[in-house]
Order: C-alpha cells, then structure tokens, then sequence
C-alpha cells in the first residue's frame, strides 16, 4: 500500500507481473475509486464544456463517452479526462485524483449562467474490470466502446461504462460508494484477479497510454504529445490558437515511444541523447524487454530511430518504435 492523492492505494496484490498477465490473458479488477467524478449539469452545461474541453461534444449522443482535454491559454493540459453524456443539459466527468481539485476549481471558475459544477467524488466507488473475458464473465451484453448504460452486478446497480485503461476489453463500474466493498467482492467473486497500480502502469505503458504528471502536464502541449486526434482545432476552446500554431509549424519536440535493444530499464527522468528526456518506463512483462515514452527533438522521432538512454550514467541502446508498444496480435 501506497499514499497517492489522499488515499491509500494498492500497489500490487499477487505481484505486478501475474496481475498483468491475467489482464491480458484472462481478466482483473481494480480500484479506482481515487478517480474524481464531476457533474455539470444545466441548460448551458454543452456550452460551458464545449469552451474548456479540447474534443467536440457535439460528436456525443445520449449513453456516449469521450476521451478530452482540459486544456490552459498555453494549449498545456490541465487533465486528460473522460466525458459521458447523461443527457443534453448533464455530462459526467472522469479526472485524475491528483487533478480532481484543480479541475473542478478550473470549471467552476468559467461556470456560464445555466451552467453548474458539483464534485461528486465522494460518492461513488469505481472498479476498472479489464482482460479479454471481462465483459462474459460479468454476464453483461455486449456494447461499442466508448459508451455507457445503467446495468447490475450480482443486483447491485451499477453505470457500466466502456472504457478502460488497458488496451484491453473492459468496463468501468461506477456505482454509489457505499456499494463499492460489495460490488469488489461480486467481481472477485466470479473469478477476476485483483490487481493493484503497478499493473495498472505497465499495462497502460505497453499500449501508450498517457500519465498525466509524467507524459503530459499543464506545460505540455496536445500536440506535441501525439494527442492532436483529441483536439478539434475548427472549434474555438481554451488554448485553441496556439494549439493551432504547433499543428501549423510543426512541434519542436514530440512523444515517442521506444523499446530498449540493449538490457536495461528506462526510468521516468532518464536522459535520452540529442536533448531528450524519458517521462515514462518500465520493464514489459509481455514482450519482456525494457519500454517506454519520452519526448525527443522531432528530427529524432521517426520509427526505427535509434536513441541512446542514460541509464544511471550507462548509455543504453534503443529504437524509436509506433505506438501502441504492445497488440495482442502481434503477439
């Protein structure tokens, strides 16, 4: 157990690589209660999100979700974040634990009249059910990623929502917090191998998922981490102009993914020669081979590029490789 945004969090159960391996192989839960749930609710609450957050809402429909950016005047990103459309006038938002407080405070300051902004974190539990049985084992039908429906588990009511951190099939549960103990005990109950933040890093790295605070902050900007697909730059949102010179010009630097040739293990840091630097690393426990992200000058960005990492003082060999890391069928 670990302290992490005022909580207690689980680092591993089992050990990392066996909760990661069940993840990819067959099926795993985790807690992520830590998570920050936002209601903004109202008659103008589209217009108020659709004037902070970088991805278009009006792609949405009633049951869907969205992967955005919260983005700052500088086109940084505040928090990267899921938007669920409840209905026109009520979307919920899923932010990083260490952001809920910034986030909320940053919404609620550009609150437009018919607009309101509620944290509700507190009450509600939230487990991520991941791995290719997933959706069997919970006994729930099947449906498109990126959308969400009220549902229940063993008759405890849940919003089921698919989305996941994984690259894996899954779903996320959210339902009431004092439900949450039960509902954990339901998915491990039917089978699911609890799995703890160690896992949750790894699995998320081999696919290139980002991790705010280490591959994206408030001082980067969408593009330059490869996140330009999040951005509708035809729109008019907080940052939008400068977001629109970096796509115009080109980015100075960019975040790539690579895997190690030589044996090592990148850490989150790690200098990368040419004026590089590793934000994020670790060991594969698929592919078994040292992996990880790290933003490096663009002329160093293309595939199969070679890049020398500085691990603790010893120059170690990799490849600039395309994202994701890891495909299930590849491997």
């Amino acid at each position: 157990m670990v302290p992490f945004a005022g909580w207690e969090m689980p680092v591993q159960y089992e050990g990392v690589i066996p909760e990661h391996v069940a993840v990819r192989t067959r099926w795993g839960v985790f807690d992520v209660s830590h998570m920050g749930q936002l209601h903004v609710e109202g008659p103008n609450a589209h217009t108020l999100l659709q004037g902070v957050l970088s991805n278009d809402l009006d792609r949405l429909g009633d049951g869907e979700a969205q992967y955005t950016l919260l983005t700052n005047d500088a086109g940084g990103i505040v928090d990267d974040l899921i938007a669920y459309r409840l209905s026109p006038h009520h979307y919920l938002l899923v932010v990083n634990a260490g952001n809920r407080e910034v986030a909320f405070a940053w919404l609620k300051e550009r609150e437009v009249r018919g607009s309101e902004v509620r944290d509700a974190s507190d009450d509600y539990a939230l487990l991520a059910v991941q791995g290719p049985e997933s959706i069997e084992q919970l006994g729930l039908p099947e449906s498109p990623p990126f959308t969400h429906a009220m549902g229940s588990i063993d008759g405890l009511e849940v919003m089921v929502c698919r989305t996941g951190y994984t690259g894996e099939r899954g779903v996320e549960l959210l339902s009431p917090a004092e439900d949450g103990p039960a509902l954990w005990d339901a998915v491990v109950g039917r089978g699911a191998t609890p799995c703890g933040l160690g896992a949750r890093d790894t699995l998320r790295l081999e696919v290139c998922y980002p991790l705010h605070g280490n591959d994206i902050t408030a001082e980067t900007d969408a593009i330059s981490a490869g996140l330009g697909w999040t951005c509708a730059l035809e729109k008019e949102f907080t940052g939008v102009e400068e977001l629109r010179r970096v796509k115009a010009e080109g980015p100075t630097r960019r975040l790539v993914a690579f895997v190690m040739v030589e044996k090592a293990v990148p850490r989150h840091g790690m200098p990368i020669g040419g004026g590089g630097e590793v934000t994020s690393g670790t060991h594969s426990p698929m592919l078994d081979v040292g992996i990880g992200m790290g933003y490096v000058p663009a002329a160093l960005a293309v595939p199969e590029t070679e890049l020398v990492v500085d691990v603790r003082g010893r120059p170690r060999r990799g490849r600039v490789v395309r994202k994701p890391i890891y495909t299930r069928e590849e491997h």
